[in-house]
């Protein structure tokens, strides 16, 4: 069955990459990262490419910045190829930077700015990375030259004693925008993105010219994103949502993204207002949030007209009140990793409610597998691990060939989800592989459970971890962040034991003071959780 047969999708054919995959491709598509660029600016000179507070942005005034940075960092010694990490929170010099590095034909390195200093110099180290731009008040977690031989330029966004300015280095190039791009082969990695490292050192992800092109043509297509859509900013710049789903997503089509330096959610739906946002993609939580602050009823709101979602299926009953709020607003879920460069899947639009606990379908250009422990495809409906193809996934991890070969088969990659497929298509995620919990036996879904606490009102996330025990094995235990929710364990278990198994049901819950942990990419660190099950880091019942 053909979901996108009514989307605008275009030509594609099978071509041969990286060796031993064979793809389904988009026939016409931009040659490279920066040529995307270099298209709007010729197409959308005069119009907005970025608004932060009261700075606005054109293209074209982007398109001047980006050639003197590019020249700066060249007369600085960053040659094509090198690796230029990006150590910048959501801010314009973020967007600016990651097309100078893309047009000096170098490679972008972006860190999440909550990574810590042993984890900042493992990745700079990892990828030999030559250049580091940074917010100055980071400066401490920025390892020492001594540290790191292959770091020749440290660069400040702000004033940093003894380490040059971003200014600086754009004085000492010409800023000419006559010198052409460098020229780089649609194969060759664009960007390193770092996995979350949720045990061992975290990998580095390459994303290639041709990866992120799919990615944003993808997004293009099934969102039907237009030149005049307005896209909010509000995830992590350096997070592959961020990056691809968002900023190059929107330069690709000629659109305007508005940035988002910090998400609350009373200051978030004032800006959504007051930009006329059209478009973004954030996690089911921050949803919530939105629809709890008082703010969000009275807001206008109407330019908003395609919201994306991932990390989880979203509530039926956040989807219910977003339709009874916004008419006008189509919810979509995407579901996609770094090793995707984001989507793989996407809720087509209009079946988000009739598939509320499914993550849509495989893109065009995508082919998903549901696999057994050994290798072999599953039927529609039966539970195994997700393997996908296509070519938005990268070719591997950088200098790290024992990982890439134990991740990938003949170009496709091993989620580490477990899922099923239905008949039509649809794909359902599961649980993490190492996620799923045995109790005495019987499997235990986590994503199962977490949705029905999700659509308890007033629970805003919601994780399950296994409790050990010596006789079952494991036993189910819920973190729950419901702050204005009466911390009621007896409620929520029978909550869920109206719609579960009795065994799947929570025996203990711990309601906690803040928001579930999460890593630099935006992921619920499970472990940090089962840690404090033996910790008193909330109120059990």
């Amino acid at each position: 069955m053909n979901h996108w047969q009514d989307y605008p999708v275009g030509a594609m054919r099978h071509e041969a990459l990286h060796g031993d995959r064979l793809p389904r491709c988009f026939a016409q598509r931009p040659a490279n990262v920066y040529e995307i660029f270099e298209r709007a600016v010729r197409q959308r000179g005069h119009n907005e490419i970025m608004v932060y507070g009261d700075e606005r942005w054109t293209y074209a005034q982007a398109h001047e910045r980006v050639c003197r940075i590019t020249d700066g960092l060249a007369a600085s010694g960053v040659r094509p190829g090198e690796r230029v990490a990006l150590l910048i929170s959501n801010r314009p010099e973020f967007i600016l930077l990651l097309f100078a590095v893309q047009r000096l034909g170098a490679i972008a390195v972006p860190i999440g700015v909550r990574e810590q200093g042993p984890g900042v110099a493992y990745m700079l180290k990892q990828c030999e990375a030559s250049a580091i731009i940074f917010d100055a008040d980071l400066v401490e977690r920025v390892p020492r030259a001594s540290d790191q031989p292959t770091l020749r330029l440290r660069v400040a966004l702000g004033r940093v004693d003894g380490v040059p300015s971003l200014q600086d280095v754009e004085a000492a190039g010409t800023g000419s925008a006559a010198t052409p791009s460098a020229p780089v082969h649609e194969q060759d990695v664009a960007v390193l993105l770092y996995t979350s490292g949720t045990t061992g050192h975290p990998k580095g992800a390459m994303l290639t010219h041709l990866n992120i092109v799919h990615s944003v043509m993808h997004y293009e297509a099934c969102m039907r994103l237009r030149a005049d859509d307005r896209s909010a900013l509000a995830v992590p710049a350096s997070h592959v949502t961020g990056l691809i789903a968002i900023i190059v997503a929107m330069v690709h089509v000629g659109g305007a993204i508005v940035i988002v330096p910090t998400f609350q959610a009373s200051g978030f739906i004032g800006l959504l207002a007051r930009e006329k946002v059209s478009h973004t993609l954030m996690v089911p939580a921050m949803y919530n949030l939105c629809l709890l602050a008082p703010e969000f009823a009275g807001a206008d709101l109407s330019a908003w007209r395609m919201g994306g979602y991932g990390g989880a299926p979203m509530p039926v009953s956040t989807i219910l009140a977003m339709a009874q709020h916004l008419p006008g607003l189509t919810l979509l879920n995407a579901y996609g990793a770094t090793e995707t460069c984001s989507p793989a899947t996407m809720m087509p639009a209009g079946q988000t409610h009739a598939h509320a606990d499914s993550v849509g379908v495989a893109l065009p250009c995508a082919d998903i597998y549901i696999m057994d422990e050994q290798g072999r495809e599953l039927a529609p409906g039966q539970v195994g691990e997700l393997w996908i193809g296509g070519p938005m996934v990268v070719p591997g991890y950088w200098n790290n060939p024992v990982a890439s070969a134990e991740s990938f088969t003949a170009g496709y990659w091993h989620s580490g989800d477990l899922g099923l497929m239905d008949a039509e298509g649809f794909v359902q995620i599961l649980d993490r592989k190492k996620d799923m919990l045995n109790r005495g036996g019987f499997k235990i879904y986590s994503a199962e459970v977490e949705n029905v606490l999700m659509a308890l009102p007033g629970v805003i996330e919601a994780a399950i971890v296994g409790r050990p025990c010596p006789v079952l094995g494991e036993r189910v235990h819920a973190f729950i962040y419901a702050p204005e929710l009466a911390q009621d364990g007896d409620a929520a278990r029978a909550h869920c034991r109206a719609q579960l198994a009795d065994y799947k049901v929570p025996e203990s819950v711990t309601w906690l003071p803040t928001p579930l942990p999460r890593n630099s990419n935006g992921k619920v660190i499970k472990r940090a959780l089962r840690a404090q099950l033996d910790q008193s880091a909330g109120s059990e019942s």
